[in-house]
């Protein structure tokens, strides 16, 4: 390791301690594998950027698979395991508020090539963590810098899911006690959100708003009519042919820029959280900030991921490095 790289790293590790003490006990480390396999994370980020190019809509939902993951258990890699009736492991994916979860083979493939170079040595949740990072870079946005050391969870549950993760209908009062549990200030817990700038919303994700629109002083005449006009089959609402009906997040959705910002503060919200944000006077100044200074979105969106991926994390012995990502070890 060149002195720069180590001075580097030393300095990060010192401001990661210092702004994140709580944190700090749980042994999360920059340059963990410069010892072990000092080419992790190049070899990582070289196969992720070949699948981001190859399916320019992988990097949204590599995006939510990492955010997915650190809210049930913490950043554990729990989001891979496949049921197993024999150790009670039930798959998170099988909850409602996994639903559209998807390019899991995404994270196997990575895996596969770090096993191949480096054996048993880099866990499945410091991949996902690495993926989540790389799909924000790929797609235009920050480079964010993160320690790693996680271990991979031995248990997964459908239940821990559907209580973990918030439902469609998440208000701002509900917003922000949930991110504050990461440490997060308000400003960073909107920046979390404005990871919507990539991706789609699946039609029955916010088809609430949808069926209560003429109540609902959120959703505009011609926004309104744009939604149901994509997503209701009928007066009824969707049906089961139209479960995969998708509508974009933003107007330049394989981009991570600031438009999820300039969308929701003109009243294009998808999501109730996304409408409610820019009306709420907590919020609504922040939205306005991100919405004309996205080096703004960018900086809290940096410390927000950094903030959320080191949060309750398996670290020293505690946990295992699977050798599959879907099997706990024998």
């Amino acid at each position: 390791m060149s002195l720069q790289i180590l001075c580097t790293s030393l300095l990060l590790s010192l401001m990661f301690y210092i702004f994140f003490p709580h944190i700090s006990q749980q042994q999360l480390q920059y340059g963990y594998y410069d010892a072990t396999c000092p080419d992790a994370e190049e070899i990582a980020r070289q196969a992720l950027r070949l699948y981001f190019t190859i399916d320019p809509t992988s990097s949204a939902a590599i995006l939510r698979v990492s955010f997915h993951d650190c809210q049930v258990q913490g950043c554990d890699a729990s989001i891979l395991l496949d049921s197993d009736s024999a150790k009670g492991i039930t798959s998170e994916t099988a909850s409602s508020a996994n639903f559209g979860i998807r390019r899991l083979d995404i994270i196997d493939g990575v895996k596969l090539v770090l096993e191949e170079a480096c054996p048993n040595t880099v866990s499945c949740a410091d991949i996902i963590a690495i993926a989540g990072r790389e799909a924000v870079a790929f797609a235009g946005g920050p480079r964010i810098i993160i320690p790693f050391g996680r271990r991979d969870s031995t248990f997964a549950s459908t239940a821990e899911a559907d209580a973990r993760l918030p439902g469609v209908s998440i208000g701002v009062d509900q917003f922000i006690s949930l991110f504050a549990a990461y440490g997060m200030t308000i400003a960073e817990s909107v920046a979390i959100m404005g990871a919507h700038t990539l991706g789609v919303g699946h039609c029955q994700s916010f088809e609430n708003r949808l069926k209560a629109a003429a109540s609902d002083p959120t959703l505009g005449l011609l926004f309104g009519g744009q939604l149901r006009a994509t997503c209701l089959a009928d007066e009824e609402g969707i049906s089961g042919t139209d479960l995969q009906a998708f509508f974009p997040n933003d107007l330049t959705n394989t981009l991570f820029d600031n438009m999820y910002f300039q969308g929701t503060v003109n009243g294009r919200g998808l999501f109730t959280i996304d409408a409610e944000l820019p009306l709420d006077s907590r919020t609504a100044d922040i939205e306005q900030t991100f919405a004309i200074d996205q080096q703004a979105f960018f900086d809290s969106l940096t410390s927000a991921y950094l903030k959320m991926t080191s949060a309750n994390v398996l670290t020293g012995d505690k946990g295992q490095i699977r050798t599959n990502c879907h099997f706990v070890n024998s």
